[in-house]
């Protein structure tokens, strides 16, 4: 099972937000930054995270973005599939595949698939940041304005 960059970028996102002190905001633009991702390409996965409730967006001078429920009612089954855009594994149609009719690939794959979102089902977002203090050394040597030219 391989992840849209989309849904990486959106996990990604979460994780570095589960290591703020809670209430703090942040802001797209340092997302992009700490993880050298295109601002743009953020902007819509914050968008869809903020729409599926995972993330409150504060517009305005002093806005930002946070978290929107605790680390632990976010599962990461349920954001993975939000974000993703074909959970089928496979796209019979592109080109066309000339096996379709008698085929059992899809079939294997989707069950695959289920099961891979079945273990996800099993992480919160709490599970994934529980290493936090490691975390935020990482995540203090990526800021922007403690790197050396």
């Amino acid at each position: 099972m391989k992840l849209t960059t989309y849904t990486d970028f959106g996990l990604r996102t979460l994780m570095y937000l589960a290591t703020l002190p809670e209430g703090e905001l942040s802001s797209v633009a340092r997302v992009s930054e700490i993880y050298n991702i295109s601002r743009n390409h953020l902007v819509k996965v914050v968008n869809q995270l903020a729409r599926e409730g995972y993330i409150r967006a504060v517009r305005g001078k002093n806005g930002g973005i946070c978290l929107a429920r605790s680390q632990g009612d976010i599962n990461v089954g349920q954001v993975i599939r939000a974000l993703e855009n074909n959970l089928n594994g496979i796209d019979c149609g592109s080109p066309a595949c000339y096996l379709v009719r008698v085929c059992r690939l899809k079939g294997a794959l989707q069950q695959a698939m289920e099961a891979f979102l079945q273990v996800m089902d099993g992480y919160t977002l709490a599970d994934l940041t529980g290493n936090k203090d490691e975390l935020m050394v990482i995540f203090s040597e990526l800021e922007p304005a403690n790197q050396t030219d």
